[in-house]
């Protein structure tokens, strides 16, 4: 029965055989390997930090009556959060817009006889004892209604602030507050954080943070999210260390628009240290992942391609340094590579990628 299995299997292959040589090429696209300078990399990991979050206040003192934003709420900036009584401040600013009413009321009044008795001062009608009486009325009214328009602006502004709003764009993480509550002025209503700016803060230890600098990309992984791989770069080196273990904080700048990534979450970020050298590099399309291991396929003269075991170093602007027996100038294939079997025929077209 062995013999007989193994040649039915011997069989099955070259049929299989047969056939991908019958099948018409695969389409691919390609680009040449170039030679690049690069720096030597760390792997470290580093927890997700916000950019922006904040403990929102109120304002003013008042009785919380809706909350209008609950927790894992998503905010645009200036959107309602808690809204607070508010009786009391529109019947105020009402009673004092109806004292400024009067006020221009009388003001009015007070101008035209200003006005008239200019005319009859100038016609010698009127003495100067006279006219600076009308003059005084005038500018009395013209105060009043000065004060009273400030006042109006001030209870208008206190009536908006009974309005808690949102500092910035957003989710809210925690409630501070339940409607009934009473708050003072200053008393925390909500806490938020902006998940669209995201940093990954980084402990570099001493020996190898003068070989970071401000503004070079950061290849990280986040395993909680299916081996999620996002580019970020460095913002700021913190020139403080830890006097317990001698590292520097590193922040690196994560762009989560589409907020997969979230507030506290762990990942491994690649980082350059040391001095630059000379390494190959290839765009990160052309690496693909075979279980544990990384390949790249390359093309030979008669355009079959074959899988190189690769070794991935420091990323760089969409490519990606590699350890690995390729030579610049070889082509290497950037697209129809998943599918792709050593030896298969493909029909290759140039991808031009622009250099880092």
């Amino acid at each position: 029965m062995k013999p007989r299995l193994l040649l039915a299997g011997l069989v099955l292959y070259t049929a299989a055989l047969s056939t991908a040589q019958e099948m018409p090429p695969m389409p691919v696209l390609f680009t040449a390997a170039i030679e690049g300078e690069v720096r030597g990399t760390v792997e470290l990991t580093g927890s997700v930090t916000s950019r922006r979050a904040s403990v929102v206040a109120s304002e003013v003192a008042g009785l919380v009556v809706e909350l209008k934003a609950r927790r894992g709420d998503r905010v645009e900036r200036g959107a309602p959060l808690v809204r607070l009584r508010s009786n009391n401040a529109r019947l105020r600013l009402e009673a004092v817009e109806g004292e400024l009413k009067e006020a221009e009321a009388r003001r009015r009044l007070a101008e035209s006889a200003r006005d008239r008795g200019r005319r009859l001062f100038a016609e010698e009608v009127l003495s100067q004892e006279q006219l600076d009486e009308r003059l005084s009325e005038f500018e009395a009214t013209q105060g009043r209604v000065d004060q009273l328009a400030a006042e109006v602006d001030r209870l208008r502004d206190e009536l908006a602030r009974t309005t808690v709003r949102a500092p910035f764009a957003g989710v809210v993480t925690v409630e501070r507050v339940n409607v009934g509550e009473w708050i003072n002025a200053g008393g925390a209503v909500v806490e938020m954080v902006d998940v669209s700016h995201l940093e990954l803060e980084l402990e570099v230890p001493e020996g190898q943070i003068s070989g970071v600098v401000p503004g070079e990309p950061v290849a990280i992984v986040f395993d909680a999210l299916e081996g999620l791989e996002v580019e970020g770069r460095v913002r700021a080196v913190v020139p403080a260390a830890s006097p317990q273990a001698r590292t520097f904080p590193v922040m690196v700048e994560i762009d989560n628009r589409d907020e997969k990534i979230g507030v506290g979450m762990l990942g491994r970020a690649r980082l350059a240290v040391g001095e630059a050298s000379r390494s190959v590099l290839v765009p990160k399309d052309a690496v693909v992942s075979q279980g544990r291991q990384d390949v790249v396929f390359v093309l030979d003269d008669e355009n079959r391609p074959a899988a190189v075991e690769v070794r991935t170093g420091v990323a760089l602007d969409g490519w990606v340094a590699i350890d690995a027996d390729i030579e610049p100038g070889e082509r290497v294939v950037t697209v129809g590579n998943e599918r792709l079997q050593p030896g298969m025929p493909v029909a290759p077209e140039l991808k031009e990628y622009p250099r880092p």
